[in-house]
């Protein structure tokens, strides 16, 4: 034992261990003895934990590949090649330009992942988590980002100690596109690719019906505004964002007639748009710090109509099912952005409520893994 396991051993209360960490000190010396290893893969009765185990640690292992065939994947639109219905491989490497060789191996990896099927006569279609990227741009969307997180993470323990000049930082400029010193469009694009992605489920959740006027914190180019207004004709929804933002959104042509109103503003320093009886962060807070969420908290109970609802919806943590993309994913990727953090469903209530907020609730989400929604009441004025 190093010296420094041996200090941090003699630290630990072992007097006051609970029965479920002396359970799980007792499993972790059996599972970390190499004979019991090499019993466990033995013993028919054991064998089948142990094979779980190791491919559940090789899947963590193998993650960044599985990431990268993804990306590949996308890269050379296998996606909409295939939307039509299976090509052989002869086909594909004309269409995608990469040689047979690179190219089979690609395609084997992404059968693999359930990306792609093989059918008789040298024909690849896409399999059932290929079909789903066509109905999900934001997926493809996000993939492709996430390069600037990659850069991040390849050395990740350099990372954990800072969160200043990162690479993912650069990329989401909040301060550089509110000084207008960065063109917001890469930054506005993304956010409404993935922002509608999950619109449809959060609109699922909640409704609007008993509402007429709908403040959109953060909202980017009205990408959830558009569609709340479609999906409850009784809105009329203004769109709050920085200034670059704003005017981004009123120069694109309106391709839909619809009462969504564009204001530049920055939500930290300025007042959020008043007169609303209905106000939404729609995958805001959890980019931000305790202490500007709270204030923002606190500015949407103060900028509502009495008897108004304030509606937060994004992924949460310790979510059932999904545990590893709240903290793990997210957890990770907030960090490398240099702010915010995954917060439980639990911890955002709290927050709500310190706010003013009352009968916080969870509407059900047909979607948590993506995102989850919480709705409180401003009852007094």
């Amino acid at each position: 034992m190093s010296a420094r396991a041996q200090t941090l051993r003699s630290a630990t209360p072992a007097a006051r261990a609970s029965w479920r960490q002396r359970w799980h000190q007792f499993r972790n010396r059996l599972v970390a003895n190499p004979a019991f290893q090499r019993w466990a893969t033995r013993n028919p009765l054991t064998r089948p934990i142990a094979n779980k185990r190791a491919t559940q640690l090789h899947h963590m292992t193998a993650g960044f590949v599985y990431s990268q065939t993804l990306l590949a994947f996308i890269e050379l639109e296998l996606p909409e090649t295939l939307a039509k219905g299976p090509v052989q491989t002869e086909g594909l490497v004309t269409l995608t330009g990469v040689p047979e060789p690179g190219l089979l191996t690609l395609l084997k990896a992404a059968r693999a992942l359930g990306l792609l099927e093989y059918y008789p006569e040298d024909l690849w279609g896409l399999g059932e988590l290929g079909a789903a990227l066509l109905a999900n741009p934001g997926i493809a969307a996000m993939v492709k980002h996430h390069r600037h997180l990659y850069l991040d993470l390849s050395d990740p323990s350099a990372m954990l100690q800072r969160r200043e000049q990162t690479a993912l930082s650069a990329f989401w400029a909040y301060g550089d596109v509110k000084a207008g010193s960065t063109d917001p469009e890469t930054y506005s694009e993304l956010m409404a690719t993935s922002q509608g992605m999950i619109a449809d489920y959060v609109l699922d959740a909640v409704d609007l019906r008993r509402f007429k006027k709908l403040v959109d914190v953060a909202g980017g180019t009205g990408a959830f505004a558009r569609r709340a207004v479609a999906r409850f004709p009784n809105l009329n929804a203004r769109v709050f964002d920085l200034p670059a933002v704003a005017h981004q959104a009123n120069a694109q042509p309106k391709l839909e007639d619809l009462p969504v109103l564009h204001l530049g503003g920055d939500m930290f320093a300025d007042p959020l748009p008043d007169q609303a009886d209905v106000l939404t962060f729609v995958r805001v807070l959890h980019d931000h710090d305790d202490e500007p969420v709270q204030k923002l908290l606190d500015k949407a109970h103060e900028a509502l109509d009495a008897g108004g609802q304030l509606i937060i919806a994004e992924p949460m943590a310790e979510t059932p099912g999904s545990d590893a993309i709240g903290h793990t994913y997210f957890g990770l990727y907030l960090w490398a952005m240099g702010s915010g953090r995954p917060r439980t469903a639990g911890e955002l209530k709290v927050m709500m409520e310190n706010a003013g907020f009352a009968n916080v609730k969870e509407a059900r989400s047909p979607m948590p893994v993506l995102v989850r929604v919480l709705v409180g009441e401003k009852i007094n004025a």
